[in-house]
């Protein structure tokens, strides 16, 4: 239950150290100031406010008269407090929200109310180009964990008053800030409606993981399909040229990963270097990335299967045969590959940049020469396996590339015990697993295969020049 303040400033200075605690946390701090007949104080966090602006305010404070104080404080902050952001807090609700998002607070005696003065500044890195999503050619900025600033990365790209951003709180002990971000004449309003309504219904305590939490949230989908129902993206460009597109974009305080919705497959395997190229480059790159992608589920089984029929393997390809002798199974040297491909990536995330070139020169003995020669691995597996460990970089989605690990890993499986009828069977799986999700607004996953849609099908394949795509 929300308490209301009182006019005087020591009542007030009473309720809220014991309601957040000030003795007991050292960063949470408050400062009490006489001017003329009246006194001030200001309630702020150690670290997210910035300090000169402080000084300044004070020392323009000390400047006043008794005579200068309006009657309300209102009037106080329209004529004193010409400063960014001011806010007016009237209940305890309020003062928690903005003191512990780091907003300074000030109260004064003989008003009712507080005023929320926003010069506060949050520990950033640099816009840096993310790691993940490089581009050949292009921005060379990235979203980083501070919200307002991805908040202006989109704002510099988009200068139009139809860019829309709506802010939101979720968590009852986090209060996460979360920004959902349009175009107001090019969104389709129902989804809007349904995602706003999403989140203003999200009952939990915090978003623990930031955006994947919110992600969980929004959309609780069946845990046994691995295709992703999100793109997440930590470039400004591809998240200004969503909304352009009609999409939304939700920004999650102390993540600078932006969720895109609503998104297809073909969205996600969607790059920005398709666009920084000529259209003929740009088709070229998609093209190949959707080939690859194709290619990564299917090469290993595939082999696997013209390894148990020989007969089946065309003519002039008869040198892919294995003549060496195989110690173990080829099923299991896939599978085991599998894993240790990705126990080679997490020792990459989680070694430090100094041994990074030793623990890479050691993998590639460890996992070359010394495996094929001590039997444990036959050489064409290993060369295999390296192509489908490539192919996963293709593309910037990590939920995309472990969907397409988890669909080519069944595959394997079903081929080793069943054969030919494993293999189609494990295609089925993946091409339903396709085909039966849906993205958070409802429509089809494979859109615009399926309702099909041919002009927009041959865009999704090859890429046309701009005036082309605006109908000029």
């Amino acid at each position: 239950m929300a308490n209301q303040f009182v006019t005087k400033i020591d009542d007030n200075i009473q309720m809220i150290n014991e309601l957040l605690k000030v003795r007991e946390s050292f960063d949470l701090l408050y400062r009490v100031i006489d001017v003329g007949d009246h006194r001030l104080c200001f309630y702020f966090i150690d670290g997210l406010s910035k300090d000169e602006i402080m000084e300044k305010i004070m020392e323009f404070f000390y400047k006043m008269k008794p005579e200068d104080f309006p009657s309300d404080a209102y009037g106080f902050s329209k004529r004193y407090l010409p400063y960014g952001e001011v806010d007016l807090i009237k209940d305890t609700d309020a003062l928690i929200k903005y003191v512990l998002s780091g907003v300074p607070c000030l109260f004064i005696d003989g008003y009712r109310e507080g005023l929320a003065v926003d010069f506060r500044t949050y520990p950033a890195r640099s816009v840096d180009e993310p790691e993940k999503d490089k581009v050949m050619r292009g921005s060379r900025d990235g979203f980083v964990e501070t919200l307002v600033f991805n908040t202006a990365l989109i704002r510099r790209r988009i200068r139009d008053p139809q860019l829309t951003m709506e802010m939101f709180t979720v968590g009852h002990a986090s209060k996460t800030d979360v920004v959902v971000s349009y175009m107001g004449q090019r969104v389709d309003k129902r989804v809007l409606t349904e995602i706003k309504q999403r989140i203003e219904k999200i009952d939990i305590d915090s978003l623990t993981m930031n955006g994947e939490s919110l992600a969980e949230c929004l959309y609780q989908h069946k845990w046994y399909n691995p295709f992703p129902k999100f793109k997440f993206s930590e470039r400004p460009d591809a998240a200004s040229a969503a909304i352009l597109e009609g999409n939304i974009v939700i920004l999650v305080d102390n993540s600078p990963a932006a969720i895109i919705v609503p998104t297809s497959v073909f969205d996600i395997i969607e790059d920005a270097d398709d666009y920084y190229f000529p259209p003929i480059t740009g088709t070229y790159l998609r093209l190949s990335r959707f080939v690859i992608d194709v290619a990564a589920v299917i090469f290993t089984p595939l082999f696997l299967l013209l390894m148990q029929h020989p007969q089946w393997i065309p003519k002039g390809f008869e040198f892919i045969y294995i003549t060496d002798p195989i110690n173990i199974p080829i099923l299991w040297q896939f599978l085991l590959l599998e894993f240790a491909v990705d126990g080679m990536r997490l020792a990459s995330l989680n070694t430090p940049s100094m041994l990074s070139t030793p623990l890479s020169v050691v993998a590639g003995i460890v996992l070359g020469d010394f495996t094929v020669s001590s039997g444990w691995f036959n050489a064409e597996i290993m060369l295999y396996m390296a192509f489908v460990a490539v192919a996963n970089y293709t593309q910037s989605s990590f939920e995309l590339g472990y969907a397409l690990k988890f669909m080519r890993i069944i595959t394997l499986i079903l081929t080793g015990y069943f054969g030919l009828i494993g293999f189609v069977v494990g295609l089925l799986i993946t091409g339903i697993a396709i085909i039966r999700n849906k993205t958070l607004s409802g429509r089809s996953y494979i859109y615009p295969l399926i309702p099909f849609n041919g002009r927009q099908l041959l865009r999704r394949f090859f890429r046309i020049s701009l005036p082309r795509s605006e109908g000029k």
